[in-house]
């Protein structure tokens, strides 16, 4: 009796395990089927965002243009054709030269008065605008800030620098003119006044129309033939040529650096042929630049007693 008694307590006890283990397996086979099911629902979730959320371009952004001396917006800028590689290029492009017009300004070259002090003279400034297109080029979406590349060169010429600037000449150049021509002498004689003691210290350039400026009657200038298309037709400021191109002679043999010169549609008198620097008001102009590593005055005067017109390019004897 005792041994069946046993027996079946013993088989209860594997029945109720049996059972008990079921029941658990179950429990957690429902767990893990949710854990899965939550897990497969926020993939689905976040699957679902992705596609909703919308992938930013370039195109459909608003860029902020800054001046890269002080951080401030000139401008915001929409690269609606960024996709389209050639018209974007050229809207870019005229975009950079429409802000640098309103940026350029042309260094204003010191000159020396007559107590030897340093006068005038002013910055350039200069928008690069290769630089900037190169930048509206390369967007992205993650910077929405570009650069506006502005440089700004002070002439390069101090008090202590200039000291005893016109004792020795490089160089000096003369020519001749009629005494007679009382106009023409005029013009000549103001254009000399005009590049008179400018000094350039080094790497500083010099523009004739800049530093003459505008030729008008306002300002003195008077009536005098000028070459126009192999002609010789009336102009306000006729002469002033005869100036530029004694001043390229002089520059030429102290050995600074030419940037800019033009002949003369037909040969003038007062310097040999192909030694001319022809200039007009928004047209041709003579330029160059002080290659040398100390400064340079020019000195230029023109006699209409004798006349004589004189430009000679000087520096202290120090610094040769």
């Amino acid at each position: 009796m005792k041994k069946v008694l046993g027996a079946l307590l013993l088989g209860a006890t594997i029945v109720s395990a049996f059972i008990a283990y079921s029941m658990y397996t179950n429990h957690s086979a429902k767990q893990t089927a949710a854990i899965e099911q939550k897990q497969a629902a926020k993939k689905a979730e976040k699957k679902t965002e992705k596609k909703k959320k919308p992938v930013l371009k370039v195109e459909d952004l608003t860029y902020q243009l800054k001046d890269s001396r002080t951080g401030q917006v000139m401008k915001e800028f929409k690269p609606v054709h960024y996709k389209d590689k050639d018209v974007y290029d050229q809207e870019i492009k005229q975009l950079a030269s429409e802000l640098a017009k309103g940026i350029d300004t042309p260094m204003q070259n010191i000159k020396m008065d007559a107590n030897g002090s340093l006068t005038g003279g002013s910055k350039q400034i200069i928008l690069k605008e290769a630089e900037l297109v190169k930048n509206l080029q390369n967007l992205n979406t993650k910077q929405l800030d570009v650069k506006v590349p502005i440089y700004e060169t002070v002439p390069n010429v101090t008090a202590a620098s200039a000291q005893g600037i016109a004792d020795v000449s490089l160089a000096s150049y003369s020519t001749r003119f009629r005494p007679s021509d009382t106009s023409r002498n005029r013009n000549v004689q103001l254009s000399a006044e005009a590049i008179n003691n400018v000094v350039l210290g080094p790497g500083d350039s010099f523009s004739y129309n800049r530093t003459v400026g505008e030729r008008t009657a306002e300002r003195g200038y008077q009536p005098a033939p000028e070459i126009i298309n192999k002609q010789l037709v009336m102009g306000i400021g006729g002469g002033i040529c005869q100036t530029s191109s004694t001043l390229f002679n002089a520059i030429d043999g102290a050995g600074l650096q030419v940037t800019a010169r033009s002949h003369h549609s037909k040969h003038v008198g007062y310097v040999p042929a192909g030694r001319d620097a022809t200039v007009s008001w928004g047209g041709p102009d003579f330029k160059f630049t002080n290659n040398k590593d100390y400064p340079v005055i020019i000195k230029a005067y023109a006699n209409v007693n004798t006349g004589v017109l004189t430009v000679d390019v000087r520096t202290s004897q120090h610094a040769i």
